[in-house]
């Protein structure tokens, strides 16, 4: 009995060694669903905080797992050490995913922008092939690109960053950064505050869209700077209150060896939307990352546009930009302006969702450059319709003075409400019509002063504007609103004050000798012309469009059924309703129908047409 218990005393350790091989977990599998299983296969620092597999993979076989929970750092360091000798896409991998794990737990610049260099590398690897295709990490290292850069140009406690030339510290050597001036210049302005828009939440647009590719996408705030004939024309329409989508690109000089070095060259470059969507890299086209959708949300974020709104139709003389039409962008040739214009007590930034879906759209976005028309909504109509054929006029005359980019003579013009009113004359003969309204004499019989001739002969006489091919009529009155009662006129013209110029001109007009000239001795405010029976608007309505230009109807109505009868809450069917017009939508909605879903869809097919036709 006691040979046994010597025996297993000696044969102990022996049997214990093997006990415990035995009961390491043997290889094997278990069944997992299959979203499961991609959670796992899919989980990175950017969306979990934690490695991905590919990077894990890489720290199991160097044996790093555990020290890099211990000593993140150095286990960074250990990851380099074989770059020397041979570099592999996942090692470089790893070692941008590691890198912006840690920049993320310590809020480290250079490691962020070490992050940034790493993934470049793995992006353009110099003459080693780049990731296939289908490679997963591709987006991913490009994430980390975009998301470093924004975090390495953080300003410190700032939500700008801080984008300037000079020399920064990596943990393994240094990045030197040059940045050319003319990166931060842009047709008459300069961009004085970068902001971030990646992690912007937005709220009252319907979809957030963004546009994937690589660099960071910014919302450029702007100070003019420089001058000339160029830079004026650019400040004379692009407001310097507006937000600019750019994208911040690093480009890095021989990325790979200059990692192995430990000494790195990079240039940094601002793309604007004005320019190519890519950016060329070693042969490869890259498309950029822009954010539209936030950038326009961030310009509207409480924006003294929709101060306007009620302002600009009280008082006739409330200020706008320039002579009412705004820009984004400067004018690129080949691209077909689309001016819209808005309602009554209505603004620009209720063209906002409409904005959002075309920026959407890759090939309208190419073809077409959204303008503005703004003006004070509640002088006559015949006026605002003036000021906007002036504005027209003078902005393809100061952008194209020797009629060399037809795509200016290709004019889209949408109008909403009164907007659309706007729209249709510019594309009239009105004759005498107007005149005849409101005086029984010619206008060459009267005693005028020059500057009052001018402007009657300007806001009473009208022919179509020949850069105008196209008008889009949105929940149009031609023929008045029910609205525009006669308690709701007699109300309006107390709480409206017509512009002063206009107003001395009419004094002068109907003075003196001219004093039996005109059947009214007031002017009118838009809500008198949009009542049903005003003779302006029966004028209107009466008069056919140029046959050389194409118009379209979209017509709100609230209720199913046929849209006879009905009513958008403002504006009646039948008076929407245009004989003759190259289509007609009906919308079920509300009077802003300019945001609704089917109008959006109604638009984009009209402007495809107009792009496609010669």
């Amino acid at each position: 009995m006691r040979r046994p218990a010597l025996l297993l005393r000696l044969l102990g350790p022996c049997l214990a060694a093997l006990l415990a091989v035995g009961c390491a977990t043997p290889v094997g599998v278990e069944r997992a669903s299959s979203l499961d299983t991609y959670r796992r296969l899919t989980t990175n620092v950017l969306s979990a905080g934690t490695p991905s597999v590919w990077s894990l993979q890489v720290l199991n076989r160097a044996d790093l797992a555990d020290r890099f929970e211990a000593d993140p750092e150095a286990t960074l360091e250990a990851l380099r050490e074989p770059l020397s000798q041979r570099v592999t896409a996942d090692r470089l991998f790893a070692l941008a995913e590691l890198s912006f794990l840690h920049a993320q737990e310590t809020k480290t610049r250079g490691y962020y922008l070490a992050a940034v260099a790493y993934a470049y590398a793995f992006l353009f690897p110099e003459a080693r092939p780049p990731p296939d295709a289908l490679d997963p990490r591709l987006r991913l290292a490009a994430d980390l690109y975009n998301l470093g850069l924004a975090a390495g140009f953080a300003a410190p406690g700032g939500a700008d960053l801080a984008v300037e030339p000079g020399i920064v510290p990596l943990p393994f050597g240094d990045l030197q950064l040059s940045l050319p001036p003319a990166e931060l210049e842009w047709s008459g302005y300069r961009f004085t505050h970068l902001v971030p828009v990646g992690d912007f939440e937005i709220r009252g647009l319907r979809n957030h869209y963004r546009v994937a590719g690589l660099g960071a996408p910014l919302a450029a705030e702007l100070e003019p700077v420089g001058s000339g004939p160029a830079a004026e024309a650019a400040r004379k329409r692009i407001p310097p209150s507006i937000k600019v989508p750019v994208t911040l690109f690093v480009r890095f000089e021989r990325p790979v060896q200059a990692l192995v070095e430990g000494r790195l060259h990079a240039r940094i470059e601002i793309h604007t939307p004005d320019e190519a969507p890519s950016v060329s890299v070693d042969g490869r086209i890259i498309p950029l990352e822009r954010d539209y959708s936030a950038t326009l949300a961030y310009m509207l974020e409480g924006a003294r546009v929709w101060d306007l709104e009620i302002a600009g139709f009280r008082f006739g003389d409330a200020r706008l930009f320039g002579d009412g039409l705004v820009m984004l962008a400067p004018h690129r040739r080949g691209r077909i302006p689309l001016v819209l214009v808005h309602g009554t007590a209505s603004s620009i930034a209720r063209w906002a969702e409409l904005l959002n879906e075309l920026a959407a759209d890759a090939v309208l976005r190419e073809r077409f450059e959204v303008w503005f028309f703004t003006y004070n909504t509640g002088q006559p109509v015949l006026y605002s319709a003036h000021l906007l054929r002036a504005a027209l006029t003078s902005a393809v005359t100061d952008l194209d003075p020797h009629g060399e980019d037809p795509a200016l003579r290709r004019m889209v013009v949408v109008g909403h409400s009164q907007g659309g009113l706007l729209a249709k004359l510019m594309v009239i003969h009105s004759g005498t019509r107007f005149w005849d309204n409101v005086s029984t004499r010619d206008l060459a019989e009267l005693d005028l002063e020059p500057e009052t001739r001018t402007l009657l002969e300007a806001a009473m006489f009208f022919h179509p504007l020949p850069t105008v091919k196209r008008v889009v009529f949105i929940a149009t009155p031609h023929r008045g609103s029910f609205r525009a009662s006669d308690p709701v006129r007699n109300l309006v013209r107390r709480f409206v004050a017509l512009p002063g110029r206009l107003a001395d001109q009419f004094r002068s007009a109907s003075a003196g000798a001219n004093l039996l000239a005109f059947s009214d001795s007031r002017l009118p405010t838009s809500v008198d012309n949009m009542s049903p029976g005003h003779p302006f608007v029966r004028t209107l309505a009466a008069s056919p469009i140029d046959p050389g230009v194409a118009a379209h109807s979209i017509i709100a109505v609230r209720g199913p059924g046929p849209p006879w009868g009905q009513t958008d809450g403002v504006v009646a069917y039948e008076s929407a309703h245009v004989d003759g017009v190259a289509s007609e939508l009906v919308v079920r909605s509300g009077h802003s129908a300019q945001s609704h879903p089917d109008t959006i869809a109604e638009m984009r097919r009209i402007l495809l047409e107009h792009a496609e036709t010669r």
